[in-house]
């Protein structure tokens, strides 16, 4: 189940003009400097960050179907060009901008690590799947306040998708489905000014590009049909040079961050969790890819120097993620294990360290995380060996690194200047927890998985000491 986060920090300016300078006897003036930060115009940039693969895929052989997640990570990076226009107080809403953007990326995104149908010795397949290459048309809406854009996105998206089936049985029986999809994609933003013509932003895109189907080469000597829905998630930060900008904006008194504040919380976030049963019959691994949404609050405080911040952070999310599609080894048949997983809370106590341009703060933050994930495991291995329903739950600690974008929130007038808003992206990594399924007869099968997920959130803080 996707979840599109709408990254909504919206923020106020207190730019004010520079004043004129007149000697007394040379008959010229300077440039006038401007006192709002207009958007319009052509941008062109770079970005980087990463992808994740959560594709739901069927393999049909044997006369049943297992049903995994396709699970790749990878790094991806391009470039982007653009146009945007700038509307004062349109619609009463205030400084609202549309804009049209194109980007083209490479992308190290994949998975070759999934083994399905008893992968032991000579038995089973490997699922090899990779995103080559992806772009995206877009069109985008947001609303500015001074020198940051918030805001969503949508449009086309397309990409070169290339899977690999590799029968261990009959390796050079593999075959391979190649070929460039067209779909849609759906985000969200925030944008801040760096200085002059500069600015960077932070962004989400969920990234649908329909499904990839085909069947095993004729003569194989395991016969099969493949189906994978082809779903991208992609996280990312990028740098624009607005061509033509008003670099003569004046720029803002730095923001005061020192102090006590807290706030809440609300988004969404993808776990990618890969599942090893090391049983000698069995040896499959799949994914199971909690998904839902994230809620919470926090705490901190920050000490600044000059334009450098320094800060602590606590915050606690309870969550929605779940993902009950996975069925392992010959589902449909009498030897199948249902696999449902859920996260039902977790949080972080981490640092922050950023620098103030203007009243925007960009930071970086890494620090402890911790979480509960729950599994359930349904099925029989055989008529002989049944499990029924066994539960494991596991409270476990392990990391969190990420960045965000935090700035003056007043929206319509309604907040003052003790309020700000930020988006923040968190990679969380919890380690492995196995658990032991104990069938009525026979061994008992353990299942390592570790525990991995992606959020991506927008916040309110209360700051004790006004900005």
């Amino acid at each position: 189940m996707k979840k599109i986060l709408a990254a909504a920090a919206l923020v106020a300016t207190g730019a004010t003009a520079q004043a004129a300078d007149l000697p007394a006897k040379a008959p010229y003036y300077k440039a006038p400097i401007a006192k709002v930060y207009d958007w319009t115009g052509f941008y062109v940039g770079v970005n980087l960050g990463g992808g994740l693969d959560r594709s739901y895929t069927g393999i049909a052989a044997f006369g049943s179907t297992t049903q995994s997640r396709i699970g790749g990570n990878g790094f991806i990076g391009g470039g982007q060009i653009g146009y945007n226009w700038q509307y004062g107080n349109f619609l009463g809403l205030g400084n609202v901008v549309f804009g049209v953007e194109t980007d083209i990326q490479g992308s190290g995104v994949k998975d070759n690590t999934t083994c399905i149908f008893f992968c032991a010795g000579a038995f089973g397949g490997m699922v090899n799947q990779k995103l080559d290459w992806f772009g995206t048309t877009r069109g985008r809406v947001g609303l500015a306040t001074g020198p940051v854009l918030s805001y969503v996105t949508g449009g086309v998206a397309y990409g070169g998708v290339k899977t690999t089936i590799t029968d261990l049985a009959a390796p050079n029986a593999g075959t391979a489905f190649s070929d460039t999809r067209v779909g849609w994609t759906i985000g969200s933003g925030v944008e801040a000014a760096l200085g002059g013509n500069w600015t960077a932003k932070i962004e989400y895109l969920y990234i649908d590009l329909g499904s990839q189907s085909g069947v095993s080469p004729a003569g194989a000597p395991n016969a099969y049909a493949f189906s994978s829905d082809i779903r991208e998630q992609v996280f990312r930060v990028g740098l624009n040079y607005r061509i033509g900008g008003n670099g003569a904006y004046a720029p803002e008194t730095v923001a005061r961050w020192a102090g006590f504040y807290g706030g809440a919380n609300v988004g969404g976030a993808t776990a990618m969790n890969q599942v090893v049963d090391a049983r000698l019959l069995a040896a499959e691994v799949f994914n199971v890819s909690p998904d839902g949404w994230v809620g919470g609050g926090q705490v901190g405080y920050n000490w600044q120097w000059g334009n450098v911040v320094f800060g602590a952070e606590a915050d606690f999310q309870g969550s929605s993620q779940r993902d009950d599609k996975v069925c392992q080894l010959t589902c449909g048949l009498n030897s199948s294990v249902a696999i449902d997983q859920k996260m039902d809370w977790f949080g972080t106590a981490r640092g922050r360290l950023g620098y103030s341009v203007g009243s925007t703060l960009f930071y970086g933050t890494a620090g402890y995380a911790y979480g509960d994930i729950k599994t359930t495991y349904t099925g029989a291995l055989g008529g002989q060996s049944p499990i029924g329903s066994q539960s494991f739950s596991h409270s476990q600690g392990g990391y969190a690194v990420g960045g965000g974008i935090e700035s003056p929130f007043n929206l319509f007038g309604w907040f003052g200047p003790s309020w700000t808003a930020k988006t923040e992206y968190l990679f969380v990594d919890l380690g492995h927890v196995t658990d032991m399924v104990t069938p009525v007869s026979g061994p008992a099968m353990n299942y390592t998985t570790h525990i991995q997920e992606h959020t991506f959130r927008t916040g309110l803080n209360y700051h004790l000491s006004p900005l």
